[in-house]
């Protein structure tokens, strides 16, 4: 097990410390003008948190390989503007990581960067720890030697814990574990940060680390393989039956924003009080949004307008049957906690996709044209290289960047008005 020795202690004199004008300060002026780096920026849940940290008037860093899947949010948003300064490069190029963030000089950082899924952990084992335990050491090791950093977010997963597949939530103090190669990668990095944590951060010149576990993750602008909503999206739109493999597996389903918003109070906690806040922390829904994948796919369809569903042959690789968290420690010592149920969270995840599959005709004088042609296109745009090419509207693909940046800003904005820690500023 993973023992923070003061942590229980802390429990009521940390909360005690809350303030309405701190829960206020995450969501207000505190990011403005602090260099923050983020580590994955071009991932999914990168390319939200780069959006919502721009608009709070944060200096952008980022590191990460290129986006991976066509369309992405990074590339279709052009998210890249919002940065000051992209690296494009692997974890694993310990020199380069290191020279960037002497060179970027951060306060901030959070680190998502990491191979995320079950599956391809099973046809790329070596690749998966390569990614998500040394590149992690290596982002620790550059945030120590750069002497800038105060803060610095540690993103793992609810999959790092020992699953017995109970439906007993898991608390932060329960062993780390892990039956796949992603999952037990993930359970490695909480392990060896608690180790770091007391190898090389304690003194007062050090940084302040936490890490923090969220559940399974949903929200427009997710075009991964092997994960549900994006599936689900491929399927609907290339008008074919969404297979599901598993559909009685038992997740905690949130919004992308729900963890973000945790990520983003923890930074700050870190930032302004300091090391008593470098734990582990569970960001997970409550229980009523802890649905099986049968539940999920139901509502998003039901919810999207169109779509159906088939149940496809289970996969011989193993995947958890049931999983869920125990959500009371970021409660009590972060004053976090979620603010939307997850019908709330598919509504606005469908609401996101319906905007951009509806703005996509729009692009294309040729019906035939494919949205891989138009990544195409787009990236050959961003690069400042594109030639005439009449079968797409260039003008209505800068058009979508534009219309789906905002949009993605106003459902930003719509979550902020419903955080609880929030409201108690009034």
């Amino acid at each position: 097990m993973i023992y923070e020795t003061n942590a229980q202690s802390l429990y009521t004199s940390m909360a005690s410390e809350k303030s309405a004008s701190s829960k206020c300060e995450v969501l207000g002026n505190f990011f403005k003008e602090k260099k923050v780096l983020i580590t994955g920026n071009t991932g999914f849940k990168g390319s939200w948190l780069s959006v919502w940290l721009h608009d709070k008037g944060a200096e952008l860093y980022g590191y990460a390989l290129k986006p991976n899947t066509e369309p992405s949010m990074f590339s279709s948003l052009n998210i890249e503007k919002l940065f000051k300064r992209c690296v494009y490069a692997d974890l694993k190029n310990e020199e380069l990581l290191t020279e960037y963030f002497k060179s970027v000089k951060p306060e901030i950082v959070f680190h998502l960067a990491a191979q995320p899924l079950v599956r391809l952990s099973y046809a790329e084992p070596k690749y998966t720890y390569e990614s998500n335990v040394i590149g992690t050491l290596n982002v620790l090791e550059a945030a120590r030697k750069c002497g800038s950093v105060k803060s610095f977010v540690n993103v793992t997963t609810d999959k790092c814990y020992e699953n017995r597949e109970t439906t007993k939530g898991y608390v932060e103090e329960d062993p780390m574990g892990g039956y796949d190669m992603y999952s037990s990668s993930k359970g490695c990095v909480e392990i060896m940060s608690s180790s770091y944590r007391r190898s090389f951060l304690q003194d007062d010149n050090s940084y302040a680390m936490a890490t923090a576990r969220a559940g399974n993750v949903i929200g427009g602008g997710d075009w991964a393989l092997d994960r549900l909503i994006p599936d689900c999206i491929r399927s609907i739109e290339a008008a074919r039956p969404i297979e599901i493999r598993n559909p009685s597996s038992v997740r905690p389903w949130q919004h992308v924003l729900e963890p973000l918003s945790g990520y983003m109070l923890i930074a700050y906690l870190l930032y302004t009080k300091g090391k008593d806040y470098a734990q582990g922390f569970n960001l997970g829904p409550d229980e009523d949004s802890v649905l099986t994948v049968e539940d999920v796919t139901r509502l998003f369809t039901k919810t999207y307008g169109k779509g159906e569903f088939i149940y496809g042959e289970r996969s011989s690789l193993h995947e958890a049957g049931i999983l869920t968290l125990n959500t009371d420690k970021a409660k009590k010592i972060l004053g976090w906690c979620p603010a939307y149920k997850a019908s709330d969270a598919i509504a606005c995840t469908a609401d996101w996709y319906k905007q951009f599959y509806e703005l996509l005709p729009n692009v294309a004088t040729d019906k035939e044209i494919t949205i891989s042609k138009l990544c195409s296109v787009k990236t050959e745009m961003t690069n400042r290289t594109c030639k005439t090419d009449a079968s797409v509207n260039t003008d209505a693909l800068l058009n979508i960047s534009r219309q789906m940046l905002s949009f993605t800003k106003s459902q930003i904005a719509d979550y902020e008005h419903k955080i609880s820690w929030k409201k108690a500023s009034g």
